[in-house]
C-alpha cells in the first residue's frame, strides 16, 4: 500500500482492518456532482460545507473516493463496509477526505499552525 500523497487529495483510511487510500479525482466529483444533481464543482463544493451530510451522503463520496483511488466497489458494498468509531467514524471519514479534496494545501498548513 502507497502512502497518500496530500497534494493530490489522497488520504488513507483504515476500513475493516485494512489500509485504504481514497481520492476524489476529477472523474470522482463528476460522479457525484450526478449523484447529488449539482450542476458544477462550485455547487458540489457549497454543498458540503454547510456541514450536512447524511449516511447516504456518506455512501457516495467514500465510495466515489475509493473508486477514485483504484478500488473497484459499488455503493452497495461501500453500505456494508465497518469502520472503527462507527457513525463518528464514517463522518470523520468523509470529513478527512473533503477537506483533502477543498482545502488548498497552504491553507492546511496555515489552519494547522493556528490550533
Amino acid at each position: 500500500m502507497s502512502f497518500a500523497n496530500k497534494h493530490r487529495g489522497e488520504i488513507t483510511a483504515e476500513i475493516e482492518g485494512k489500509t485504504y487510500k481514497l481520492c476524489l479525482t476529477l472523474g470522482a466529483l463528476a460522479e457525484l456532482e450526478t449523484a447529488f444533481g449539482d450542476s458544477d464543482l462550485l455547487a458540489l463544493a457549497q454543498r458540503f460545507e454547510n456541514g450536512e451530510i447524511s449516511a447516504h451522503d456518506a455512501i457516495k463520496i467514500i465510495g466515489a473516493g475509493l473508486r477514485g483511488a483504484g478500488h473497484c466497489i459499488d455503493n452497495s458494498e461501500v453500505a456494508a463496509l465497518q469502520i472503527d468509531g462507527g457513525a463518528q467514524g464514517y463522518l470523520r471519514l468523509v470529513v478527512d477526505l473533503l477537506q483533502a479534496t477543498f482545502t488548498p494545501p497552504d491553507k492546511e498548513t496555515q489552519s494547522a499552525g493556528k490550533l
